[in-house]
């Protein structure tokens, strides 16, 4: 793919993602979730059907994706670990008592410590002047989310919600790596199958209970499941190929399209003068990081 079609891709992504904030957390009232063994156990349905999805696909696709995999089952594992259980235990426990747009904007917090030492991970992402003003003005949009006339306060749930963002940044450190060996898709559904089925386990052996039931509501699990499922199979297979810390500035878009499907799903009050600072604050970021981009791409082709 062309930069021009990554960065869409991205945003379609970005999109999904966004939009399961606050389509979770209308899960958790259509299914009566409310305590910690209730909603790792919906975390836990969602990504062992996701995963078991995902594999299926990908064996039908390619038999031979699977070769690799026994080789590279630790990190798949690793990921999985960080990607799908510590990262959604600690969102969802987040969600449960936080706004899902403020959730959104409060997951990037991760994303900006990566973009500050990229180079550590790996050696030809570097921090350049551009991405570095990118990343000061999400990071200044982060602070202005949680401004009140108390201060800049955060919660044990905002707590929560930057824990699972650096979580988010470590599985896609060994993702990125994982894929020089097992094809995006097919590592993938490994991780959110085994992720998935450890949180299935801890929830159930929490007391955790889903109370589904087969009406229109079901259509909130099938719209989670498949969000879930094309948004990560494209994002794994778009960051195999790119620098990870430019992919990460496109993902503060993420909160852009969570906070107006909030406002949209849940009525929740987007119109704050906090929000539209995050927004101005984190798509400058956006725009003057691809800018970077786009120049770098221009000077190469001469």
């Amino acid at each position: 793919m062309n930069r021009t079609k990554t960065v869409c891709w991205a945003l379609l992504v970005m999109f999904l993602w966004g939009s399961l904030f606050p389509m979770v957390k209308l899960g958790f009232r259509f299914y009566e979730v409310k305590t910690t063994g209730d909603i790792l156990l919906f975390a836990g349905i969602r990504f062992t059907i996701c995963g078991g999805l995902i594999c299926l696909f990908a064996l039908v696709k390619d038999k031979k994706s699977y070769a690799p995999v026994k080789s590279a089952f630790l990190p798949i594992a690793l990921s999985g670990l960080f990607a799908i259980v510590l990262h959604y235990a600690f969102t969802y426990l987040g969600l449960s008592s936080t706004a899902s747009s403020k959730t959104a904007i409060l997951k990037q917090a991760g994303l900006l410590f990566y973009v500050c030492f990229s180079s550590l991970f790996f050696k030809d992402d570097k921090l350049t002047v551009k991405k570095g003003i990118g990343v000061l003005l999400g990071f200044v949009g982060i602070i202005a989310i949680n401004v009140s006339s108390e201060g800049v306060s955060f919660h044990k749930g905002d707590l929560l919600i930057i824990a699972a963002s650096f979580c988010t940044v470590f599985s896609n450190v060994i993702s990125k790596k994982v894929f020089k060996k097992v094809e995006p898709i097919t590592a993938t559904g490994c991780s959110q199958l085994f992720g998935g089925a450890i949180l299935l386990i801890v929830g159930i052996c929490m007391g955790g209970s889903v109370s589904f039931s087969w009406d229109w509501s079901l259509l909130v699990m099938v719209y989670i499941c498949l969000a879930s499922i094309i948004s990560y199979c494209l994002w794994y297979t778009i960051i195999k190929n790119s620098e990870l810390s430019g992919m990460f500035i496109i993902k503060f878009a993420e909160p852009l399209f969570s906070c107006i499907l909030g406002a949209i799903i849940l009525q929740e009050n987007i119109f704050k003068w906090q929000y539209l600072a995050a927004f101005l604050l984190i798509g400058g970021g956006i725009v003057i990081s691809n800018l970077k981009i786009k120049k770098k791409k221009e000077a190469n082709e001469k």
